[in-house]
């Protein structure tokens, strides 16, 4: 089935050829980042290595044809935690076990709490005004943290709970400072020029998975009551958040070292994401059967865009064109064509570890996006 557009240029994200973020790190940066931790370089010989890898990055990015760039998570170890201990009362702590992946186990960090939480002086906005310096008329800068709801689900972990209730015994107060904290830091980032912000978000992934209601021992509506609360936090931290801020929202499956963590269709939390989340648009998986079918987006408002994540991040091996096309003619029975976008399923290096790819391979898929968006929407 052919697939017809008529819909103008896109101006601001997402735009029909996108990514959702985070690139393979550089074996030039892994050394630094390696002899840093080691003790063998000095914070500012790091960064010096960091901001030349990413001024590469970024030329390599607008070669590509991508109209909205990122700093490739350069300066991170985690596409969430570093962010997490960016913020004031949260600390780096160690876990008895890493996050549990198909057939992997991460290593066992996590972010803990050591006071209350505020969003002051946050170390990713001197990250933003760097790539910033690099956005053009036709190049947008994003930025890239974890959602509220994936801060608040890290704080609730096992390892996690006893100290969260000893500062926060009240759920509610922990949910209004997690907010405070992510609309102080938005309106910091805000300042420094940014109108391009994604809210990653396993939390979706996780209530979409049948295993998460049979480990938590929680019914339909349980999971339901959870997702409540997620979207609560969420809309709460944006609620404030300038007009012409574009706040989109990647709901996740879990990325790491070219494994999964979660399966499921979007039904279960359908109405509550798709209707009631105050984003502009949903970067979301379709890169495998474990996402399901693309019914469940019925549920979207008319007005939001969807980014179709059609394209594994996790291998090398490149889609078949016309297979892609079918699949963006079948999205359509449900969604505007004019409301479509399409990138890959999530970033290529979640975690410094990176998927199990070459970087050519990687900007091969790229290129391979970007041909079938412009055969669609020209």
């Amino acid at each position: 089935m052919a697939v017809e557009s008529k819909a103008g240029k896109r101006t601001v994200t997402p735009f029909r050829f996108d990514n959702v973020g985070s690139f393979l790190r550089p074996e030039k940066l892994l050394k630094a980042r390696a002899s840093f931790a080691e003790g063998n370089l000095s914070a500012s010989d790091l960064k010096k290595v960091e901001d030349e890898c990413i001024i590469d990055l970024i030329e390599k990015q607008k070669n590509v044809g991508l109209q909205a760039i990122t700093d490739g998570e350069f300066r991170r170890s985690w596409w969430h935690l570093d962010f997490m201990w960016g913020l004031n009362g949260v600390q780096k702590d160690t876990v008895e076990r890493g996050y549990v992946f198909h057939g992997e186990e991460t290593r066992p960090e996590t972010a803990n709490l050591i006071g209350k939480i505020s969003g002051d002086n946050h170390p990713f906005v001197e990250d933003f005004t760097f790539i910033q310096q690099f956005a053009t008329d036709d190049v947008v800068a994003r930025h890239t943290v974890p959602a509220p709801a994936q801060f608040l689900a890290e704080l609730q972990r096992p390892d996690n709970i006893k100290r969260t209730l000893e500062i926060y015994p009240d759920t509610e107060d922990l949910v209004q400072d997690i907010a405070k904290a992510y609309q102080t830091f938005i309106a910091d980032l805000y300042e420094a020029g940014c109108r391009s912000l994604q809210l990653d978000d396993c939390t979706w992934g996780m209530l979409c998975d049948p295993n998460f209601g049979k480990t938590m021992r929680a019914d339909q509506a349980e999971v339901k009551e959870v997702g409540e609360l997620f979207l609560r936090v969420n809309n709460l931290a944006i609620e404030n958040a300038p007009e012409d801020l574009i706040v989109t929202t990647h709901v996740c499956r879990g990325n790491y070292h070219s494994t999964w963590a979660s399966s499921g269709g979007y039904d279960p939390i359908a109405e509550i994401l798709f209707k009631k989340e105050n984003v502009s648009a949903y970067y979301l998986e379709f890169d495998t059967e474990r996402a399901g079918d693309f019914s469940p987006l019925a549920h979207l408002s008319k007005e939001k865009l969807v980014v179709l994540g059609l394209f594994s991040s996790k291998t090398g091996e490149l889609e078949d064109k016309e297979t892609i096309k079918a699949r963006i003619a079948e999205a359509t029975k449900y969604v505007d064509i004019n409301n479509l976008c399409i990138s890959p399923q999530c970033g290529f290096a979640s975690t410094e570890e990176g998927n199990i790819l070459t970087e050519e391979q990687q900007w091969n898929k790229l290129r391979l996006i970007k041909e079938v968006a412009d055969e669609i929407w020209g």
